[in-house]
């Protein structure tokens, strides 16, 4: 079989390039319950069965919103793209407003939830979505028909020959999935992908993969409704990678543990969490240990790959892993070859350490309308920068506008925007996707990302300010978990701060501080606001003094995807933050200091 180039061939070459009996393998009642890659194709094609029982057409399109990623997410996927229809993935944390609105744009006939919390936000709506015809639950739920439902109608294969027909008609530039970008601002963009859009992406960029194809574990935790996640479990098929799901968010510990996964994917948020506990269970060591643990930190704060600090420096190191390290690896479950980083910039200093400690973070680049890889790192050969997001993979051209703006143009570049062709004129110039983002390129290949476009702004002396320059330094500090700055036409930059409460309750209480409990109470409290100010004057020796941060407030809560201050890739919405928080704005430009 030659390589894959629509979505549902990648089952079909694993079936017969590595036929694993644990293709997909998910967490039910306390046990690990495996399903083969042909168990995976029976199930598919029986749903693609049903479907066509139910007249769904070619070109239907059927949205798919799970809490957590599981195997029937991907046979139905499966079963859907193989009688021509699209697949309408949504973050099952969007509010019941967007899931209107998406079913409603993208004209839905059937809708598959995970569990009661998704249903009863669809039951919501579902009379304001006149198109959406049939929703089936994974969860076993009273009121709403089960997707076994359909494996049984599914059964009789007396149309499979249908099924080969219409999976013989679907083309590679046939559309396969329309993905609903949450946004930083207004309505969500429906992100039109093709098959070969998709297809072309894994297989250039599963030479960046430094796996044992066929023999090697992946941890999936991610929402699989994201480009990012989705693409590398097509990925693993391709490769042979066995794919276990995450129970939840707060089991990944545990199954890490359970697993020894070879790969999983991060965002940098969440390897800023992991970091920042292990950083605390180091500081309540005491003695050697404690003196130990900071040496071993510290050396993993400089570190260059390639062995670029010298021998000396290697040597010390070799020490660290075996009595430092080496439990940093076992907790994340020992056997990790690589962990892949995206969907924001990754702060130096962890890309560091992580990778000092024998844990492979690689850094890539890309979004929803890139399929969504252009640039990532590999340790091999020599093609890892940290500071960078790699190179591009094969067959992507990257260049630059006049302002800085990252154009690229290559396979992976979207079909464009579902019913919305000025805003994909907007984007798609001569072949070439305006990324919005700022970036520059060294002389070897290795590209960075330095600001998005949109976010830069001037202050009213003319200086422009890159936030996100600022933000990554500022979120350095412990104290620090969110920060956005602010500032626009106003004389110099501010900053909204949302502490690290969990930090700042164990300083306190390292302190005998005697700390209010209450966020609010805390976000008010003068000792927390005068150490803040210190960390603020230490980074702001960094940066130029028209760039400074001179004025900050501390929200009173913690920033959150449900709140509406993140998208539910854990971007910030600025417009959403600069007005629920209005008030702070207001105070920090309340008189003529800055």
């Amino acid at each position: 079989m030659q390589h894959p180039t629509r979505l549902f061939d990648f089952a079909y070459y694993q079936k017969e390039h590595y036929n694993l009996s644990h293709a997909f393998v998910d967490k039910v009642d306390g046990q690990w319950k495996a399903t083969s890659i042909t168990e995976f194709i029976e199930k598919g094609n029986a749903i693609s069965r049903a479907l066509l029982r139910l007249d769904i057409a070619i070109n239907d399109k059927i949205g798919l919103i799970s809490m957590t990623n599981r195997s029937e997410w991907n046979i139905c996927d499966l079963g859907i793209l193989q009688v021509g229809a699209q697949d309408i993935p949504i973050y099952p944390t969007s509010t019941k407003e967007d899931y209107q609105y998406i079913l409603n744009h993208s004209e839905s006939v059937i809708c598959f939830v995970s569990c009661r919390e998704v249903y009863d936000k669809i039951s919501a709506i579902r009379d304001q979505v006149p198109t959406l015809k049939y929703i089936y639950s994974f969860d076993v739920l009273d009121d709403c028909p089960h997707w076994s439902e359909l494996l049984t109608l599914g059964d009789d294969q007396s149309n499979q020959d249908q099924v080969d027909q219409i999976m013989a008609r679907v083309g590679q530039d046939d559309l396969a999935t329309i993905i609903y970008t949450s946004g930083t601002t207004g309505k969500p963009k429906g992100v039109m992908l093709s098959h070969q859009n998709i297809s072309a992406n894994i297989v250039r960029s599963a030479d960046r993969l430094p796996l044992d194809l066929g023999h090697s574990k992946a941890l999936s935790f991610l929402p699989v409704c994201h480009i990012y996640e989705r693409m590398l479990s097509y990925m693993y098929q391709y490769c042979g990678i066995e794919i276990y799901f995450a129970e939840s968010l707060e089991t990944i510990s545990a199954n890490l543990q359970e697993i020894h996964p070879d790969v999983m994917t991060a965002v940098p948020r969440l390897l800023e969490k992991v970091y920042d506990k292990i950083y605390a269970k180091g500081a309540a060591l005491t003695g050697v240990k404690r003196r130990l643990f900071f040496w071993a930190v510290d050396l993993g704060l400089v570190y260059e790959p390639y062995g670029q600090n010298g021998w000396w420096y290697e040597f010390q190191l070799k020490i660290a892993r075996v009595l430092i390290f080496k439990k940093w690896q076992e907790a994340l479950g020992g056997n990790l070859r690589v962990v892949a980083s995206g969907s924001a910039a990754l702060q130096p200093r962890l890309a560091r350490v992580f990778n000092a400690a024998g844990i492979p973070i690689m850094e890539g680049y890309g979004l929803t309308e890139t399929s969504p890889v252009v640039t990532v790192n590999d340790f091999r050969n020599y093609n890892f920068r940290i500071g960078t997001v790699g190179k591009a993979i094969a067959d992507t051209e990257i260049k630059f506008a006049p302002d800085g703006e990252i154009l690229v143009k290559g396979p992976q570049i979207m079909m464009g925007y579902y019913k919305d062709p000025e805003l994909t004129a907007e984007v798609i110039k001569d072949g070439y996707f305006h990324t919005g983002d700022i970036g520059e390129m060294d002389a070897d290949g290795f590209l960075k990302i330095t600001d998005r476009k949109k976010e830069m702004f001037k202050t009213s002396g003319g200086k422009y300010i890159a936030p996100q320059v600022l933000e990554n330094a500022l979120k350095q500090s412990r104290f620090i978990d969110q920060v956005m700055v602010i500032g626009e036409n106003q004389k110099m930059p501010a900053a909204l701060i949302q502490p690290n409460y969990e930090f700042i309750q164990a300083w306190g209480e390292n302190k005998k501080y005697n700390l209010p409990t209450d966020k609010h109470a805390l976000s008010q409290n003068p000792k927390v606001i005068a150490r803040i100010q210190e960390e603020i004057d230490t980074f702001n020796e960094r940066f130029g003094k028209w760039e400074q941060i001179k004025r900050f407030e501390l929200t009173p809560e913690v920033w959150s995807i449900e709140q509406g201050h993140l998208t539910p890739t854990m971007k910030m919405k600025r417009k959403v933050i600069y007005q629920q928080y209005k008030a702070l704005v207001d105070r920090i430009y309340a008189d003529s200091i800055i």
